[in-house]
């Protein structure tokens, strides 16, 4: 879970302290290019983050280009991302595929509400970088090592 956990003599009998040494969590700010329906682009700032408390999903977060506007948050499967760098990945809500055009390698990124679509192209150089990142922080396979969920039967219990 946490870490492993060791016995400290100034703890209740059957008490134990976790390890409280986290892997970091991983952002990239880059650009991405917001495609139009008349096939032109517009850039879009954004940030792609991942949490090892949440190991099994990354977050895109778009900034607004608007002092006052808020930034609008997407999150899904890690595994998603992965699997669209080279084949079509996902249904629903968002999609994920190989993305090739004269400007070089891009990653398509489909998101879809009830507000509408949008299709984002992304630097695949980056896709690439930055999942490395996240498997060097929280390994395939590894996922469930990062999960408190002590942590999260304690706050559905509270009603959180």
């Amino acid at each position: 879970m946490g870490g492993e956990a060791a016995y400290s003599g100034s703890r209740c009998r059957g008490e134990y302290a976790m390890s409280s040494i986290r892997p970091t969590t991983v952002e990239v700010e880059t650009s991405l290019r917001l495609v139009a329906p008349d096939a032109t682009s517009l850039p879009v700032r954004a940030s792609l983050r991942f949490d090892p408390a949440d190991p099994y999903a990354v977050h895109v977060l778009f900034h607004a280009e608007s002092a006052g506007g808020e930034a609008v948050s997407w999150s899904f499967a890690r595994e998603l991302l992965m699997t669209g760098l080279d084949e079509p990945a996902g249904m629903g809500d968002v999609r994920v595929w190989p993305w090739n055009n004269p400007r070089g390698d891009f990653v398509a990124l489909a998101l879809s509400s009830p507000d509408g679509n949008a299709l984002f192209e992304v630097p695949r150089s980056v896709l690439v970088r930055f999942l490395r990142r996240t498997y060097v922080v929280v390994p395939r396979g590894k996922e469930t090592e990062q999960l408190d969920l002590d942590a999260a039967v304690v706050r559905l219990l509270a009603g959180r």
